[in-house]
């Protein structure tokens, strides 16, 4: 990588993390304001909205990462147009070829960020905010293990495997103890359904009740079994994680799961390929900031055309959400979906530049 390479990435990701800075924090504020309607609840302080809204952040900063890369590069390529550098630069010989390829590159960076933000530290994130609000909020145990999710109620300790998305619960263990702490009985689910406050129902349940003074045990496998407890399955909300927020990892084992017990896949199939084309959002915004910037040195309504841009990365967010929300209506392929967006403003950068430079 050359030095006048270097100093252009320098330039941009500047700008792109002051971009990135305050988007994360008008985020962050909103969603603060969003929390402080459940203060007060259980155990809930401001100090522990303030953790949940901390550990979302980086779901935050995944979902704005394109945004401000488009941001970040109008504002640092028409800085150093203005200041007639990247004149200078195409003078000295930069070809438009070679200035592209150092974009792609600072695009391939900021693409593999998002990739890495995407698949191991927003998952982690959003996952940890949901057990700390969910801990605070109910003041129950809850820990998160191979076996499932932990959580006690009352004389209750309760294992639940998996949550499915219509709220059926899967492999649900319940060991109830006695006043003295001894093990009473164990209660063991197929899957269970919520009826009613306070009121669940397993299907295939088998029994193990311990008779006092090691009496024997008792074995009884009734086709249904109605559960008391004050579990709801807003408590099991850690377990059903909305498919953007699951890594793509995640995804891929899920959908095979639905795919061998013959349930639709579309929904998580297009979060799957959703996750695997959004770092590419990152090259296009970035391409599609040169035609931006290099119209400042031609007009001196620069800032029509910079807020046009900004607005560029706007729609794209909320063109994003539409797209998958009719894919998944009218079942179209999750591929071609799911690349509407990045496809559209990459033909434009090039529909612009390819004018630009035909001037």
């Amino acid at each position: 990588m050359s030095q006048l390479s270097r100093y252009l990435m320098r330039e941009l990701s500047l700008f792109i993390l002051f971009a990135l800075i305050g988007l994360l924090g008008l985020y962050t504020f909103f969603d603060l304001i969003a929390e402080l309607g459940d203060l007060g609840v259980g155990g809930y302080g401001l100090k522990d909205a303030l953790i949940y809204v901390a550990l979302r952040s980086p779901a935050n900063a995944y979902e704005l990462l394109p945004i401000a890369v488009l941001i970040g590069g109008i504002f640092g390529l028409s800085h150093l147009s203005g200041s007639s550098e990247l004149t200078v630069m195409r003078a000295s010989g930069v070809s438009l070829r070679r200035l592209l390829l150092w974009l792609c590159l600072i695009g391939t960076f900021y693409a593999t960020l998002t990739l890495l933000l995407g698949e191991y530290i927003s998952p982690a994130g959003n996952r940890m905010a949901n057990q700390h609000r969910l801990a605070a909020t109910q003041s129950m145990l809850v820990g998160d293990f191979r076996s499932g999710v932990w959580i006690k109620d009352g004389k209750q300790i309760v294992n639940i495997a998996e949550m499915l998305p219509d709220l059926t619960v899967v492999h649900a263990r319940i060991y109830e103890f006695g006043q003295t702490l001894t093990l009473e009985k164990i209660i063991e689910g197929h899957n269970g359904r919520f009826q009613s406050k306070g009121n669940w129902t397993l299907q295939k349940a088998t029994i193990t009740q311990f008779l006092p003074e090691h009496a024997g045990v008792v074995l009884s496998k009734p086709t249904t079994f109605n559960w008391q407890t004050s579990i709801s399955p807003a408590m099991l909300a850690v377990l059903l994680v909305e498919p953007a927020q699951m890594s793509a990892t995640s995804l891929m084992s899920y959908v095979e799961h639905l795919k061998r017990n013959k349930q639709k896949t579309s929904r998580y199939e297009l979060a799957l390929w959703g996750k695997l084309f959004y770092p590419l959002a990152c090259l296009s915004m970035v391409l599609i900031a040169l035609p931006f910037a290099q119209s400042q040195r031609r007009s001196g309504n620069a800032g029509v055309r910079i807020f046009i841009g900004i607005a560029c990365g706007l729609v794209f967010h909320f063109l994003n959400q539409i797209v998958v929300y009719l894919g998944d209506l009218y079942s179209w392929p999750p591929p071609i979906v799911v690349s509407i967006p990045t496809l559209l403003f990459l033909s434009a950068a090039a529909l612009m530049l390819w004018r630009q430079e035909r001037r």
